[in-house]
């Protein structure tokens, strides 16, 4: 393919992907980033197009790659980024001693919540909770992971219910 007609390519899907990346962004201002981004990757991979595919859907998968690249690099970034006053000792010491007392009421609470749910929910939610993928508690219980996914999912939808006045603390 000609790079003349491959570039007018680019410029004809331009609106549906600037429409797409906005989906994904909400921001304007990351809808250009994103969309400059992926251009220079379309017009850098020109050799590898083969003419004849459907560049449409070639273009939406470098952009949504791009996207995902980028929010798994800022989440790392913002993971590895910390103030100050969150590591403080001080901060620390302060926050463990007013909230000892708390700790135990809501401790207690957490506990009984988790007695009241269904053995059949509980188990399988406790040793998740442990650590344990999920495809090591389905061969432990000898049950398929689908059923060892639903289980956790109500398990952590009745505890949500049954410990409500702590979300709205938090």
């Amino acid at each position: 393919m000609e790079a003349q007609l491959y570039n007018q390519l680019l410029n004809d899907h331009t609106p549906m992907l600037r429409t797409f990346a906005y989906r994904f962004t909400r921001d304007n201002e990351e809808v250009d980033d994103l969309m400059q981004d992926t251009m220079i990757k379309a017009i850098k991979n020109y050799g590898q197009f083969k003419e004849g595919t459907n560049i449409k859907a070639w273009l939406f998968t470098i952009l949504r790659n791009t996207f995902i690249n980028e929010y798994r690099r800022n989440t790392r970034k913002n993971a590895l980024i910390t103030t100050e006053k969150e590591i403080s000792s001080a901060h620390l010491s302060q926050s463990a001693t007013s909230n000892a007392g708390e700790a135990n009421f809501a401790m207690a609470d957490i506990q009984k919540a988790l007695a009241s749910i269904p053995e059949h929910y509980r188990i399988p939610f406790v040793k998740y909770f442990e650590g344990y993928k999920y495809e090591e508690i389905a061969v432990e219980l000898n049950i398929p992971i689908g059923t060892v996914k639903t289980r956790i999912h109500m398990a952590r939808q009745i505890l949500q219910k049954k410990l409500k006045p702590y979300r709205s603390a938090v």
